[in-house]
């Protein structure tokens, strides 16, 4: 019996039709010899078994996030049923893998084998205009901007079409040609520009037509929110005075007043923030949660007794609520829970480990009730308590697969960070085997082998989490650097950092791993730009280490010292670095 038959004999036919809409006409199993169209225009596809094999294959695919074989299987079959429901799949699947030209082609299918779906035809317009034939697109919306009786809808729904293109830059063209002149003052094309021009990268077109709505609109919020966003990093001290006027015109927008204020504590201008929320609070006495927001900013200030001075204020204020509104007690409850988990913040934040399990203990909510346990025993751990930690995560009965990877995972960890590795690597060995489809045991397995040297081990962990988790960057960086660090397998090592690489651009970890492996491979500049790159996001020794052998290896041996003695730390100190400055002959301070 070949593979398909077997697929087809032992899949369940009632699972696989109930989860596939194409498949809902299906009366019996032949070949697709003639295509009949049901009263809504699309066709009547009858199922044989090659369909059936490849809508599997399509659809297990999509499961393990291979959407180059799923777009190429869904297109096969829109070609051969002249169902556009496959077409737009392979389009979905397409844009998934990155595939313009198979997107392109995937959305003409559609949209031939939908003539009457807008946003068949529109999406496939989209998507001709990312090459740069945009005229077609652009026609096409200002006759139906041109033509529309509600301007501000048609412009959304251009907006909507638009967003679907590839390159901003060119999407910014199309919706300038695409608004007629008399639409294009309106206050909903501005806003429309506004957006497009801040996606292109154009911040200070962005900015400008969002003060073109507002002056339109002087009392619009939505106006109001882009000028805020786009224009803090443009002209900032203005855009923030000006957000201030505008709250103190419209009190009653808060949504705004609270991103104002968040922007504030972003921007550390703390004291600000408080008296915007002074403000607010004078005209909202009974709004409590504001009470909350004021002890936050007071925690990003580290102004802790103040917050904690809040926090419990709010918490007797939550407490009388409960007693007194028994439809809000859940509600109350919930806000409870809040302060004090921020109260376990502070207290870990000032290193007091006995308040924050104080706290801990005080929350009654069920939903918290799992990770307040596992919290508690991540602090016992740290004060040193390895057994009491341990008995408190025996204590967490009834769990599911995923809680209880969550608590394998943290009893690893304890002891882990107490030195005792051979015990956290039986402990996720015993793990693996009990839950062995949950790759973040295989991933925490295979970095504590690295610290074993069980390099020969770590290996199929690591494929096996990959296989798993198709997008997950760190599994392939964690065994792309491994073959960098032992100095084999280079050619695969490329390949696995490339896929990191893609997946997380900034990750510093990835940064680090490939200009180690640029280092490996004798390109010192290069090693050196992504080594400066990921030491800027992640200034620590192992980064350090690697930045300080490249420098050195170019000569720039005084820099090279700067960066190691700066990364040492006499508390923490780490092997990798250790290893390098002794190698080179520098001693630490």
């Amino acid at each position: 019996m070949n593979l398909k038959s077997l697929l087809f004999r032992t899949v369940v036919l009632s699972t696989l039709v109930g989860s596939a809409a194409w498949a809902s006409e299906v009366v019996e199993l032949s070949p697709v010899e003639h295509i009949q169209l049901r009263s809504d225009g699309l066709p009547i596809v009858t199922l044989s078994p090659d369909i059936l094999y490849r809508i599997l294959v399509g659809e297990v695919a999509v499961q393990q996030g291979d959407y180059d074989t799923a777009s190429q299987t869904f297109f096969s079959l829109a070609l051969d049923t002249a169902d556009p429901r496959f077409a737009q799949r392979a389009f979905q699947f397409s844009m998934a893998d990155n595939n313009l030209s198979r997107g392109i082609q995937a959305a003409k299918e559609w949209s031939n084998l939908a003539p009457n779906d807008p946003e068949a035809k529109a999406t496939a317009l989209a998507l001709e205009a990312s090459t740069g034939n945009t005229s077609g697109l652009s026609q096409t919306l200002y006759q139906r901007i041109n033509q529309a009786e509600d301007k501000e809808q048609a412009i959304i729904q251009a907006m909507t079409i638009i967003s679907k293109m590839v390159d901003s830059r060119l999407a910014l063209n199309v919706l300038e040609d695409a608004l007629p002149k008399d639409v294009r003052q309106l206050t909903i094309s501005h806003l429309a520009l506004s957006d497009v021009a801040w996606s292109a990268r154009r911040p200070d077109r962005a900015l400008a037509e969002a003060r073109l709505a507002l002056a339109q609109e002087p009392d619009s919020e939505l106006a109001m929110q882009r000028v805020l966003e786009y224009g803090l990093g443009q002209d900032q001290d203005a855009v923030i005075l000006q957000s201030k006027q505008f709250v103190q015109a419209n009190p009653d927008l808060r949504d705004f007043a609270l991103l104002l204020l968040n922007r504030l504590v972003d921007l550390q201008k703390y004291d600000d923030a408080l008296i915007q929320i002074a403000h607010m609070q004078k005209r909202n006495p009974e709004d409590f949660d504001l009470q909350f927001t004021q002890a936050e900013i007071n925690i990003r200030a580290e102004r802790y007794d103040r917050a904690i001075e809040l926090l419990n204020d709010y918490i007797n204020v939550q407490n009388q609520r409960r007693q007194s509104l028994s439809d809000d007690s859940t509600l109350a409850l919930s806000s409870i829970s809040d302060a004090r988990l921020s109260l376990v913040q502070i207290a870990e934040k000032q290193n007091n480990l006995h308040e924050a399990i104080k706290q801990l203990n005080l929350i009654e909510e069920p939903a918290l009730a799992f990770q307040a346990k596992v919290h508690r025993a991540v602090l016992e751990a740290r004060l040193g308590d390895i057994r009491k930690a341990t008995r408190t995560l025996d204590s967490l009965g009834g769990l599911d697969r995923r809680d209880q990877a969550v608590v394998d995972l943290t009893r690893a960890a304890i002891f882990r960070e107490s030195g005792r590795t051979d015990e956290a690597v039986s402990i996720l060995e015993r793990a693996d085997k009990e839950l062995p489809d949950t790759p973040e045991i295989k991933y925490d397995l295979a970095m504590l082998y690295a610290t074993q040297g069980r390099y020969e081990e770590l290996e199929p962990l690591l494929r096996q989490v990959i296989y798993l988790q198709p997008h997950n960057a760190n599994a392939y960086n964690a065994l792309g650097y491994t073959f960098v660090d032992q100095n084999i397998k280079l050619d695969e090592a490329q390949d696995l950092l490339e896929q990191a690489l893609e997946l997380e651009p900034n990750n510093p970890y990835i940064l680090d791993s490939v200009g180690w492996y640029l280092y490996r491979m004798g390109d010192y500049q290069a090693a050196l730009e992504y080594l400066l790159r990921a030491y800027e996001l992640l200034p620590d020794a192992e980064v350090a280490s690697h930045l300080g052998e490249v420098l050195w290896m170019k000569g720039r041996h005084t820099e090279a010292r700067e960066v190691w003695l700066n990364a040492w730390q006499p508390d923490a100190p780490s092997y990798s670095l250790e290893r390098v400055m002794k190698r080179f002959g520098v001693e630490p301070k």
